[in-house]
């Protein structure tokens, strides 16, 4: 029988308030709380903490506070990471985000999600989509990328976009559900 961490990871129902699923969620609290309780001169502290906290990270990395998220050994960035204030990334399966990526304030990627009956998700069980972000990707300022969307390289989404469809290379994406408003040499 998989435990529960296994099929959250499967991306199968799964029951969130397990122990050891509470356990790792405290630890990211934990780091996070430490990471938003930083101040501008500890710019070190900040890159050791989030370095610890997210599962894969390259070089150049860079996370203002506030930073929130659920369980962090599933964010993956690249190199030349940027991530401005109030990013929030609900991690429940990976996010994986490439090189040479900017994040406007307020920036939330989601890759949680819950049943669609209603009888099945007042029982509690939730499940997850994994997010990719590729290469040389700015997203805006409040923007949101929902469950399973695969952004490709080269891409701006603008600020306020909600993100719910994959995400051809190479274009401008806007509005709500965003769609291609321009495309990009």
């Amino acid at each position: 029988m998989p435990s529960e961490k296994e099929k959250m990871l499967a991306g199968e129902l799964y029951d969130s308030t397990d122990p050891e699923l509470q356990a790792e969620q405290e630890r990211a609290r934990r780091l996070t709380r430490l990471f938003n309780e930083t101040d501008e001169t500890q710019p070190d502290r900040r890159e050791e903490l989030v370095r610890e906290l997210f599962g894969e990270v390259g070089d150049g990395l860079h996370v203002e506070p506030t930073f929130k998220c659920d369980y962090g050994y599933n964010i993956s960035v690249g190199d030349d990471f940027f991530a401005n204030f109030d990013c929030v990334f609900l991690d429940v399966r990976p996010i994986t985000i490439g090189d040479n990526a900017l994040l406007g304030p307020g920036v939330h990627i989601y890759t949680a999600t819950h049943p669609l009956d209603a009888a099945e998700r007042i029982k509690g069980p939730e499940s997850a989509e994994p997010v990719t972000i590729g290469d040389n990707a700015w997203i805006g300022g409040r923007a949101v990328v929902n469950p399973g969307v695969t952004i490709g390289d080269d891409v701006v989404v603008a600020s306020g976009a909600v993100v719910t469809k994959d995400v051809p290379d190479s274009v401008v994406v806007g509005g709500n559900p965003a769609r291609v408003v321009k495309e990009l040499d």
